[in-house]
């Protein structure tokens, strides 16, 4: 796949004005001192259905409808924030949308599908066995599959690096950012924002331990299957890469940590007590990296994604308390 060039994706972000403004793009002198770097935090927790998800789904959606007009009703597989960014752009295109999650899936976000006018289905015990559900009802249903990667999800996405990029005058961006993986949409929109923006920032992309198919592939250099045990990173529980967002993945990012459940959930309790954001797990795991290698960045200017905000209340409550 080749990546969107920089008039693409001036375009995704016009697309996306229409239903949001940009999002926050700040410094907090408490996080600062936690990390011992300046730390520009994206706030995309703050999206209208609090996640950079959004951002594919208003994109692909429009593109959809134009290429294929006689549409009517889409199909996906999601652990969440993917789903409501379906089911939120769908409804502005008056089509119905249908969202498979697996079994166990939070009932916050599920709830939220619901509102956003999704017809929730639970299959499966994972997002994979999920996915591979919505397929054989989108041929039983005639609805259309929705992809959990595609090139016109990227270039929605993209358009909060690209806000990011652009925020910084020339030769000032930070000399990294750290961008949490689920199936690759978000970090490959990453290299394809700084590609387009001209700067030569890093790119350190982010797995969960307990989900390391990325990493352990992103090593080998080719797709490696690896179960998922994470309790609290539910956007980054992927077992089996998505080979086009590998093959971007290996070109483009520079490195691939892992983070733990216990260092997610410090992440989480971090952003709360230094900016009083709520973050999900995967919306915390780039903190969790910066402060894993913080004598690295020390003193350096550096960039997280605060991706989403979607974490169930008695899930955050458990974290806040540390139990």
């Amino acid at each position: 796949m080749t990546l969107p060039n920089r008039d693409s994706l001036l375009g995704a972000l016009e697309i996306v004005r229409q239903a949001m403004p940009p999002t926050p793009q700040q410094r907090w002198p408490l996080l600062d001192a936690r990390c011992g770097a300046q730390v520009w935090v994206k706030h995309e927790n703050h999206t209208p259905v609090g996640a950079f998800k959004l951002r594919g789904g208003l994109v692909y959606m429009d593109a959809l409808t134009r290429r294929e007009p006689n549409v009517r009703a889409v199909i996906s597989a999601t652990r969440g924030n993917h789903g409501q960014s379906i089911a939120y752009a769908a409804a502005r295109h008056g089509l119905r949308s249908i969202i498979v999650v697996p079994h166990g899936n939070s009932r916050e976000k599920n709830a939220a599908m619901h509102a956003l006018g999704a017809e929730l289905i639970e299959h499966g015990e994972d997002f994979q066995a999920a996915r591979e559900h919505a397929a054989t009802l989108a041929a039983e249903r005639g609805a259309l599959m929705v992809p959990s990667f595609d090139i016109d999800l990227v270039r929605g996405v993209a358009t909060y690096w690209m806000e990011f990029f652009g925020h910084f005058a020339p030769g000032k961006a930070p000399e990294a950012v750290f961008v949490p993986i689920g199936l690759g949409s978000g970090i490959c929109a990453c290299a394809a924002a700084r590609a387009a923006s001209g700067v030569a920032t890093r790119i350190v992309g982010v797995v969960s331990a307990h989900a390391p198919a990325y990493r352990l592939s992103f090593e080998a250099g080719r797709a490696i299957e690896a179960p998922v045990s994470t309790q609290l990173a539910d956007g980054m529980a992927c077992r089996v890469p998505e080979p086009q967002a590998l093959a971007i993945i290996r070109r483009e990012v520079d490195e691939i940590v892992s983070v733990t459940d216990d260092e997610v959930a410090h992440a989480m309790r971090a952003l709360f007590a230094d900016t009083h954001n709520v973050a999900e797990g995967a919306g915390a795991a780039a903190l969790a990296a910066l402060l894993q290698q913080r004598e690295r960045w020390a003193g350096r200017r550096v960039g997280l994604a605060l991706s989403g905000g979607n974490v169930d209340s008695a899930l955050f409550a458990r974290v806040l308390t540390g139990a």
